[in-house]
């Protein structure tokens, strides 16, 4: 149980370290992203105040999620955790093909 300890963060310290988190309890998934700069003078009227919320868009790579937290999940079950490249592939890493009828050849075959 040690790995769970080393894992486990109040929201305190997880506000600080970039990262993504889950709460067992809610089951509220938590990124945290650090690398967005924004002008402090449009956050003046809300001065006092702990948390905005500046979208309802979740501009998340679902598939990347996903294989976080089944790689966290193999890790802790003490299987074998994803590789680091399988983390960080997503579809859009990948072009997509042209259909076409069998026996055509690409441009650049001609």
């Amino acid at each position: 149980m040690a790995a769970s300890a080393e894992n486990a963060y109040e929201v305190e310290e997880m506000l600080n370290q970039p990262g993504t988190y889950f709460n067992p309890q809610s089951e509220v998934v938590v990124i945290v992203d650090d690398s967005a700069a924004i002008d402090q003078e449009v956050f003046e009227d809300y001065e006092g105040t702990g948390w905005v919320r500046v979208s309802d868009e979740v501009p998340v790579d679902e598939d990347g999620r996903d294989r976080a937290l089944e790689s966290f999940e193999a890790r802790s079950q003490g299987g074998e955790a994803l590789a680091p490249e399988a983390l960080e592939e997503s579809d859009d890493d990948f072009e997509e093909e042209e259909e076409r009828p069998e026996g055509v050849p690409l441009e650049d075959e001609e």
